[in-house]
């Protein structure tokens, strides 16, 4: 599948456009998400309808707690992520290139319609936007049906391909993974980016926000207050997720966040914000 959202380079190379890395890419290798490679002067899509992981989840493992409560929804993911988070919970399918099978957009539709008491699809597990070429084609036909198109994401992705895609999606949980850029830095992300995905996906559709805490890490009074007041200047409304961290992946020198963070995080949240819940405890 040829990708959308790049741009030829000098060089015979090839500029990714649609996150923040723009990886200008040389012929046969792959962008920073292990997804995308430049073959012969055209981006292509390599994890396109490659889905490694296929469930019916409740609405609030999204967690979504105020979209649809009480639904189930189907969740497919595939494998890469434009981030490289040392705390990832879904690293065996984001960080490496797991088994996958190829199912068409048109049968991911059928097979959410044709599933009792089923609400729609969830893009979800991996990165769902460095896919973008996917949702894109499948989308359509699972909202044609009546049904909803919900993203799980970090929310890395430029205003262009964003753009395009907002139109078609009914609900987001976005990872505001900590609020400090340098933070975003030592991962491969960028918090404007995230900060104006939040912000421009809340204009037209259900925006609801997640925020692991981990310890040492990002467990700072004053971050949660700027971030609850951030959340609050764009809407009171939006619900915010605190979850609770566990060692895992490369960052098992970590303990658990202490349950009694989430809760004084919380309560400071809640000063600003409406709905604020403490998740994975």
């Amino acid at each position: 599948m040829i990708a959308n959202f790049w741009e030829s380079e000098m060089d015979n190379n090839v500029k990714c456009i649609l996150c923040p890395h723009y990886c200008v890419i040389v012929n046969n290798r792959l962008g920073y998400c292990n997804t995308r490679r430049h073959i012969n002067g055209e981006l292509i899509v390599e994890n396109y309808g490659q889905v490694t992981s296929l469930a019916f989840d409740p609405i609030e493992k999204k967690p979504l707690y105020h979209f649809r409560p009480g639904s189930k929804i189907l969740s497919v993911g595939s494998y890469g992520c434009n981030m490289k988070c040392a705390f990832c919970q879904n690293y065996s399918i984001s960080q490496i290139r797991a088994e996958s099978e190829y199912i068409t957009p048109e049968k991911l539709a059928d097979l959410s319609a044709d599933t009792p008491d089923n609400i729609g699809v969830a893009f979800t597990y991996n990165e769902p936007t460095i896919g973008i070429e996917y949702i894109l084609s499948a989308a359509p036909m699972i909202r044609n049906n009546g049904q909803n198109v919900v993203l799980v994401s970090n929310g890395q992705i430029n205003s262009e391909p964003l753009t395009e895609l907002l139109p078609l999606i009914d609900a987001w949980n976005i990872d505001i993974k900590a609020f400090r850029p340098e933070f975003y830095r030592r991962y491969g992300g960028d918090l404007e980016t995230a900060k104006h995905t939040v912000d421009a996906a809340s204009q037209v559709s259900h925006v609801e926000v997640t925020t692991l805490i981990i310890p040492g890490e990002n467990d700072n009074e004053d971050e949660i207050a700027a971030l609850a007041r951030w959340l609050a200047g764009i809407s009171t409304d939006i619900p915010l997720h605190l979850s609770r961290f566990f060692p895992q992946y490369k960052m098992t020198d970590k303990p658990p966040t202490p349950k009694e963070t989430l809760l004084r995080f919380a309560e400071i949240a809640k000063l600003r914000l409406k709905y604020v819940y403490i998740g994975n405890v």
